[in-house]
C-alpha cells in the first residue's frame, strides 16, 4: 500500500471513529449508567495497543507489516483516543488533583507525540538535503578534528604571514565556535544569520591579508562551513532522540496513573453496575 493509500485509509479510520464515538456518546452517555467504565476500559486498551508500536520498533526482523505502516496506524489511533479521552471525561475539565495529573499527562503524550510525529517525518528529509546523515555517535570525533585543523592553521599563519592577524582573528571569533555545537535552536528553525556573519567576518578580514594569509583563511573558512554543517546535523539528530525520552516516560507514567485510576475507581465503585 502506498503512503497516499495509508494516509486516506488513516483519516477515513479516524473520521469513522470520530463519528461513532461522539455519536455514541450522545446517545448513550445518559442512558447507560455503565457507560463511564465502557469508555474508560475502550480508552485503556487503546493506550495498551499505541504502547505496543514500541515494542514493534524494537523488533524489525518479524514479519509483521512495515514501519511505516505501523506509524501511520499510531498516529491516527492516537488522534482517535484523544477524541476517546474527551467522551470518557464528558467533554468536562478534570477535577481533584489526581484527575488533573492524569488529564496532563494525557495530554503531554499527545503533544510530545504528535511533535515526534511531524520531526521524523521533516527533519530526516532536511539532513539528507544537507548532505546526508551524519552518525550522531561519530558527531563529537568529527568536531575535534574540525576543530584541531583550524586552530592549526591559525598558528601556521603567524610564521608564514609575519603576523598574529588570523591568530588574533581565530581565538576572538571561533575558537569557542570549533570546540562545541553552536546554534542548536537556529539550526533547528533554519536561521542561517550565524553563519553568514561569520562569513561576513572573514570576508573583511582578508581586506588586509597576503595572498599567503588569504589562502589560509580560505581553508579556515571552508572548515567553519563544515562545522556549522555538523552543528546542523548535531541539532536536528538531537531533537529526535530527546522527543523520545519525553514521550517514551510520559507514555509509561500515563499507563501507571491510569492503573491506579481503575483501581480506585472500583474500589470506591464496586464496578460498573
Amino acid at each position: 500500500m502506498t503512503f497516499a493509500n495509508q494516509r486516506a485509509t488513516g483519516l477515513l479510520f479516524f473520521v469513522a471513529g470520530t463519528v461513532i464515538l461522539v455519536g455514541g456518546y450522545l446517545k448513550f452517555h445518559d442512558q447507560v449508567s455503565g457507560f463511564p467504565f465502557i469508555s474508560g476500559w475502550l480508552l485503556f486498551a487503546f493506550m495498551m495497543v499505541l504502547t505496543v508500536y514500541n515494542a514493534r520498533k524494537r523488533l524489525p526482523f518479524l514479519p509483521l507489516g512495515s514501519s511505516e505502516a505501523w506509524l501511520q496506524f499510531h498516529l491516527y489511533l492516537g488522534l482517535l483516543t484523544a477524541v476517546l479521552f474527551g467522551v470518557h471525561i464528558a467533554f468536562r475539565p478534570p477535577t481533584g488533583w489526581f484527575d488533573g495529573v492524569l488529564a496532563a499527562l494525557y495530554l503531554g503524550v499527545t503533544i510530545s507525540g504528535l511533535f515526534g510525529w511531524f520531526v521524523s517525518r521533516s527533519l530526516p528529509k532536511r539532513m539528507t538535503a544537507r548532505g546526508g546523515e551524519v552518525v550522531f555517535e561519530r558527531i563529537p570525533a568529527i568536531r575535534q578534528s574540525l576543530h584541531q585543523q583550524a586552530e592549526a592553521l591559525a598558528l601556521k599563519s603567524v610564521p608564514e604571514g609575519k603576523s598574529t592577524t588570523i591568530a588574533d582573528f581565530y581565538v576572538k571569533h571561533l575558537d569557542s565556535f570549533f570546540r562545541g555545537p553552536q546554534n542548536r535552536l537556529k539550526h533547528l528553525f533554519e536561521i542561517r544569520r550565524p553563519l553568514q556573519h561569520t562569513v561576513y567576518q572573514i570576508s573583511d578580514l582578508n581586506r588586509f591579508l597576503n595572498d599567503n594569509e588569504r589562502l589560509i583563511m580560505d581553508r579556515i573558512g571552508e572548515l567553519v562551513r563544515q562545522k556549522d554543517g555538523l552543528d546542523y546535523h548535531h541539532s536536528l539528530q538531537l531533537t529526535l532522540k530527546v522527543w523520545l525520552f519525553v514521550h517514551i516516560p510520559l507514555t509509561y507514567g500515563l499507563l501507571i496513573f491510569s492503573l491506579t485510576h481503575i483501581v480506585i475507581v472500583y474500589a470506591f465503585s464496586g464496578g460498573a453496575r
